[in-house]
């Protein structure tokens, strides 16, 4: 018997390398989140339990330096990672289309979602204190089961419905942009801090 891996969802997870740069990130992050009135706003009307900068700025890797070295760095990723895809770019790179922080207080979360208009999709992790929800990735065939029995619990990884990663300081995660994913709620006694990103 031959039993074949056909049309893998593939999910890139490394560690950014670069300690420093996650504190810089971290102080960043918090002084967005005091300044930014119009993102505070926005969160507020929304019903966002913390504070991103999703609606508000579009331009922090020119608005603040430590943005732009993450830019440098993130680009090395996800240009292994559109390698790893067997993308056919025809000689031309991926390149950064959108970038927002996110700071979850205790409780929130991110309903599930996709990233339309954009190739690649992922987050770096700056502070994930114990508890802080993870990332919860949806089968994409989910909507064409139709009539399959439910998964066992012991189903080996990539054959469950749901998968959740926990990730750490420093982790970046790239999918693409198609993928179906949640946070799950920061059940955490401290702030949730991530940078989220679309590459086109």
């Amino acid at each position: 018997m031959t039993i074949r891996t056909l049309f893998p969802t593939l999910l890139y997870q490394d560690d950014l390398g670069d300690a420093g740069l996650i504190d810089e990130l971290e102080h960043s992050v918090r002084a967005l989140a005091e300044d930014d009135r119009a993102g505070r706003r926005w969160c507020k009307e929304h019903g966002y339990r913390g504070y991103t900068s999703y609606a508000s700025l579009d331009d922090l890797p020119m608005r603040d330096p430590v943005f732009a070295d993450l830019k440098r760095k993130l680009d090395k990723h996800v240009a292994r990672f559109a390698e790893a895809c067997a993308f056919d770019l025809a000689g031309r790179k991926l390149k950064l289309d959108s970038l927002w922080v996110n700071l979850l207080k205790p409780g929130g979360h991110h309903a599930a979602h996709i990233h339309p208009h954009s190739v690649v999709s992922g987050t770096l992790y700056v502070a994930m204190p114990p508890g802080a929800g993870g990332l919860k990735l949806e089968d994409p065939r989910l909507p064409m089961l139709m009539a399959a029995p439910p998964r066992r619990v012991d189903a080996a990884e990539g054959m469950r419905t749901f998968e959740t990663v926990s990730p750490t300081p420093g982790t970046v995660l790239l999918w693409e942009s198609w993928l179906r994913h949640a946070v799950v709620d920061n059940a955490a006694k401290g702030d949730r801090i991530s940078v989220s990103f679309n590459y086109r």
